[in-house]
């Protein structure tokens, strides 16, 4: 009897065993499939990070590029044909006004000038001859010795002669303008920034060297460089702040470390209708002739705002076939999209000209999956990840 009371002991106590097994197994997965089932739920609302509006900046920035020319510059060719015999100046000389820069040999202009001055002489001789001729016909018609016909075709041939004498004088005149340019000068003070010629070479009117396209360079390019002149391309949307007084901050690749100061001096008036921008010029004191002509500039510009708009990350707008949009959430965490009126565009931020109050709560770079009525659950960003921060740390 002990015996089988132990048997039965023990198969109750397998059986106890076994059913809390199954028990705990139970448990077990009823509450995974609680779990499971929270998970889901709260996988289906999804995380997003909320900003507001803020009010512009006082103070816009632009950042561009832009070139720096010579306040003057000048390519010089020459207006004779002939060899070079000399040039005097070479690339980074200093010049002034008249400074001669090289000389031309010219034996066909020469011979012309020449032919000019004898066809001068032999025309004063046919006036003189004319003069004396016209006054003995005009005393022998007095007289009555001669007819009138005959004295009126002497005045006149007296006036050719004056109109031939005349004629020779300004072809002479011609020819020694001409003789000048055999030397080229300098046109202003500054720096040869080109020399394109060599002794010898052949020259024509009008053009230095001949290329192999069939076109001519110019001898020499001379620039003043006591100022420079630097031209920007202000986008069509920024061009208001344009304005007399209007300084910009110029950085050049050879000076990493030194600042230039550009005044504006005017604008173009007018849009390129391929890039959208209107060509401004400023000016730039070169008294120590740091800048050279053409180099490029990164060029800062900064203007008082001239509005009183609200400013949000660009990363928050939705673009739909409604229009330009936000989502914004309401006091119950549910997004709703929003139309707005959007001004000037930029990578890290965007004006809104419309739709938006102050106290609202963007949503921050909104999901793709996002739809109209959702819940959402609002987080707080990470340091450094919202775009709401680094409009902080920028104002």
């Amino acid at each position: 009897m002990s015996t089988a009371k132990s048997s039965k002991i023990i198969i109750m106590a397998g059986a106890a065993v076994f059913l809390g097994w199954c028990g705990y197994l139970l448990v077990e997965r009823v509450h995974h499939a609680g779990e499971l089932r929270r998970d889901a739920m709260a996988a289906a609302v999804p995380d997003v990070m909320v900003i507001s509006p803020r009010p512009e900046a006082r103070q816009v920035s632009l950042d561009l590029p832009g070139t720096i020319d010579a306040w003057y510059q000048a390519p010089i060719y020459p207006q004779v044909s002939g060899y070079v015999r000399m040039w005097y100046k070479d690339y980074g000389a200093h010049v002034s006004s008249g400074d001669v820069l090289a000389e031309i040999n010219t034996p066909g202009l020469d011979a012309q000038f020449a032919q000019a001055q004898a066809d001068l002489q032999s025309s004063q001789a046919k006036y003189d001859l004319a003069v004396v001729t016209a006054q003995r016909w005009r005393l022998m018609g007095k007289s009555q010795a001669v007819s009138g016909q005959s004295v009126s075709v002497q005045d006149a041939n007296e006036k050719s002669a004056a109109a031939d004498l005349e004629a020779a004088r300004h072809n002479l005149d011609r020819y020694a303008a001409l003789e000048r340019f055999k030397v080229i000068v300098s046109p202003f003070d500054g720096v040869v920034t080109e020399r394109a010629i060599n002794v010898g070479d052949y020259v024509h009117e009008g053009g230095g060297n001949l290329n192999a396209n069939g076109g001519a360079s110019e001898l020499f390019s001379v620039a003043d460089t006591h100022q420079m002149r630097l031209f920007v391309s202000i986008p069509e949307n920024m061009s208001y702040i344009l304005q007399p007084g209007l300084r910009a901050q110029v950085h050049v690749p050879q000076f990493p470390d030194r600042v230039f100061e550009a005044r504006f001096l005017t604008v173009s008036g007018g849009y390129d209708p391929d890039t959208r921008t209107s060509v401004s010029e400023f000016i730039i004191d070169n008294t120590d002739h740091a800048l050279w002509p053409g180099t490029f500039a990164a060029v800062s510009l900064s203007a008082p705002e001239q509005s009183g708009h609200q400013s949000i990350p660009t990363g928050a707008l939705v673009f739909q076939e409604h229009g330009m949009q936000v989502a914004v959430v309401d006091g119950q965490d549910t997004a709703h999209f929003r139309g707005i009126s959007v001004g000037r565009m930029g990578d890290g931020s965007t004006q809104v000209l419309s739709g938006l109050s102050p106290s609202d709560r963007i949503i921050d770079n909104p999901p793709a999956d996002l739809l109209e009525g959702e819940k959402v659950h609002v987080v707080q960003p990470a340091t450094g990840y919202s775009n709401d921060a680094s409009e902080k740390d920028d104002e």
